[in-house]
């Protein structure tokens, strides 16, 4: 078996097209110094936990919801200029692939980053794929316990800041 590559890449098709909500919600975040959150978005039970737990989060102040999409694909958008020039960017990715955190330490500086495995926290379900194997009414109360944990870790990172 070889080993794996260090770093790998993925060509994406330019554009010149402007998501107009994008565009005001990430100009109005970066004015108002609002820290982007942003999520794992994969389509099994630990991706759709850590997006509900992220939205759950961005309710809160001062964070607020990034688009990864367009962070990763619209280079030029506001909601990209938002996440990159932020002071602290909050992730929440789904599992230990951390497939959200890979990119985002190429895109943005890693010291910023703030990143979160979900599946860490709550330690369930692993043995599902499928979203609907855990009930909704579970989700919600799985992803806000994540919400919880990630919340109180940056309140207490604020409590006390590290150096450097």
């Amino acid at each position: 078996m070889s080993e794996p590559t260090t770093t790998f890449s993925i060509e994406v098709t330019s554009t010149d097209a402007r998501c107009p909500s994008g565009d005001a919600v990430g100009e109005e975040n970066l004015a108002e110094g609002r820290i982007p959150v942003l999520s794992c978005e994969g389509i099994c039970i630990r991706g759709e936990i850590a997006r509900l737990a992220a939205n759950m989060v961005a309710k809160e102040e001062p964070y607020s919801r990034a688009c990864h999409g367009e962070l990763f694909a619209v280079p030029h958008s506001a909601i990209a200029r938002w996440v990159k020039n932020a002071g602290k960017v909050v992730l929440i990715d789904g599992c230990f692939l951390r497939c959200h955190g890979r990119i985002l330490e190429n895109l943005i500086d890693e010291r910023k980053l703030r990143q979160f495995d979900a599946l860490s926290i709550y330690k369930k379900y692993t043995e599902f794929f499928d979203v609907d194997a855990v009930p909704e009414a579970e989700r919600q109360e799985i992803a806000r316990q994540v919400a919880n944990k990630v919340l109180a870790a940056l309140a207490e990172e604020e409590a006390f800041p590290q150096d450097g």
